[in-house]
């Protein structure tokens, strides 16, 4: 694994006047290794946060510091400091949160988007936003990294089915997500209507819209009790199809949904496979962070 500490980087909050919702600016953070440098043709990462989370959350910020470029990382419409409404099924929102904010940094900064990072939610967006638009927008794009992420998205009407979701959708209507966040309460009233909206989402465009140039690493935990591990595997099988971009699987047996306690462990993932992209030297298949030592032991156990 990658030894590197946090860079000394300069960070500027920025607010982005969004093009299409009124009286909304997205807020992030700019980090920037050269600050005194033009920004002209510079290339940049994008940090993309899960629902009910913000821009500093889990690994984000950490690995915002770490990054060797440049990076901005954001609060989408509804969450912490960006306003709107916070919504269960705000993916469309959040591509064109994407797509306001790809167009600032680039035509402001003259920035080139060469890497995305998403957890979950924002993981998805990410990946519909590359299948979405043209390739003059998002062909500059050479490493995707997805953590958490979704594809089965009618699995969401589980949560429907909980008792005590049930319960309160019979009763009310909806029933509410509570969740801390940058160390505030905070609440979601989720409908019927909004699980249907969520379910509509169409990851199947991955198979024939996903750039077949686009690196992609997945990272997933068994312990996984959001997203399936599973739909790590379908990732795989879908993106590991492509040529010439490849495909690395990183299961991660004690991981659940947030990578709760393995922040570092997230950061030294991504460091390690950017440096194997960076070098050409990736090939698809499972990743082997931690793997091989494990490997080792047991060899080692089953020749005594």
């Amino acid at each position: 694994m990658s030894d590197q500490g946090i860079t000394s980087k300069k960070t500027t909050k920025l607010l982005i006047p969004h093009p299409h919702a009124d009286n909304c600016s997205i807020v992030g953070m700019l980090e920037q290794l050269a600050p005194d440098e033009p920004t002209q043709g510079r290339r940049i990462a994008l940090v993309l946060h899960g629902s009910l989370g913000h821009k500093d959350y889990l690994f984000q910020k950490r690995l915002a510091l770490r990054l060797p470029l440049d990076s901005f990382r954001f609060d989408f419409r509804g969450n912490f400091e960006t306003p709107g409404r916070l919504r269960l099924a705000g993916f469309e929102d959040d591509i064109i949160d994407i797509h306001a904010v790809v167009q600032y940094l680039t035509h402001e900064y003259g920035y080139v988007i060469d890497l995305i990072v998403g957890h979950s939610r924002g993981s998805v967006a990410g990946m519909i936003w590359l299948c979405r638009y043209p390739k003059e927008e998002t062909g500059s794009v050479r490493g995707y990294v997805n953590v958490s992420g979704r594809y089965r998205m009618h699995k969401m009407h589980d949560q429907m089915n909980k008792p005590e979701n049930k319960e309160q959708l019979e009763r009310q209507g909806y029933y509410e997500v509570k969740a801390i966040v940058a160390r505030q309460p905070v609440g979601m009233r989720v409908t019927v209507q909004d699980h249907h909206e969520f379910a509509s989402i169409d990851t199947s465009v991955l198979w024939d819209r996903f750039p077949a140039t686009v690196d992609v690493l997945t990272m997933h935990g068994l312990k996984d009790a959001v997203v399936p591990p599973y739909d790590g595997f379908i990732y795989a099988k879908i993106l590991g199809a492509r040529s010439p971009g490849t495909h690395n699987l990183s299961i991660v047996e004690e991981a659940d949904h947030n990578f709760t306690g393995r922040a570092d462990e997230v950061v030294a993932t991504v460091l390690d496979w950017l440096d194997m992209l960076e070098h050409k030297t990736l090939r698809t298949g499972i990743w082997h962070t931690g793997l091989r030592h494990d490997i080792d032991q047991l060899s080692q156990k089953a020749s005594l």
